[in-house]
């Protein structure tokens, strides 16, 4: 809250809080419905400042979370982590798609891999090229995008956890300082 009113002039989109099975939508727009114990609650947010973009996703547990939970976030954040690590000038966007999409599919859960891995950002809170499995365009220093791995459960919840990345001449700086660790709300 703070960063947003000392530094952002508005929201780059309006901002997605989605609670237990609302949070398997992965853009769910409604923030209807009331979280439940053991759920998870997901929020997807980002501010604009001198016309630029950011965004950010985070999942939290609504009160004590489940093992089933505690497996999955641990899975996502793998994913997650393990995209990030392989960014450097050079690789293509699909190599970094399959670091996370590997590590989410032989936990058993590709199929619940909805989306793209990443996307880049600027003006706009989308921008070409994204970070997919059919993007063999290479990175290139300056880029600033999006890794944002997930596994969605219909039915049940949605995990996700999204940074902004900077590619440099050696490799790549994680723009968001938030922390990743299951936190219990």
């Amino acid at each position: 809250d703070d960063f947003y009113s000392r530094h952002c002039s508005s929201f780059s989109f309006t901002p997605l809080i989605a609670f237990g099975s609302h949070a398997a939508v992965p853009h769910h727009e409604s923030n209807a419905g009331t979280p439940v114990a053991g759920s998870s609650i997901l929020f997807d947010i980002g501010g604009r400042t001198e016309g630029y973009c950011s965004d950010m996703t985070r999942t939290f547990s609504f009160g004590p979370p489940d093992p089933k939970f505690k497996e999955i976030y641990k899975i996502v954040l793998e994913a997650n982590l393990a995209a990030e690590s392989v960014i450097r000038p050079g690789i293509p966007f699909s190599e970094i798609d399959r670091a996370a999409r590997d590590i989410i599919g032989q936990s058993g859960y590709g199929e619940f891999f909805t989306h793209r891995t990443g996307h880049n950002i600027g003006i706009d809170v989308h921008e070409f090229p994204d970070v997919s499995m059919t993007n063999p365009m290479a990175v290139e220093p300056g880029m600033i995008f999006s890794v944002e791995p997930g596994i969605y459960l219909p039915g049940e919840y949605g995990v996700r956890i999204e940074d902004l990345v900077l590619v440099t001449e050696k490799g790549v700086e994680i723009l968001n300082h938030f922390p990743k660790e299951l936190t219990e709300l």
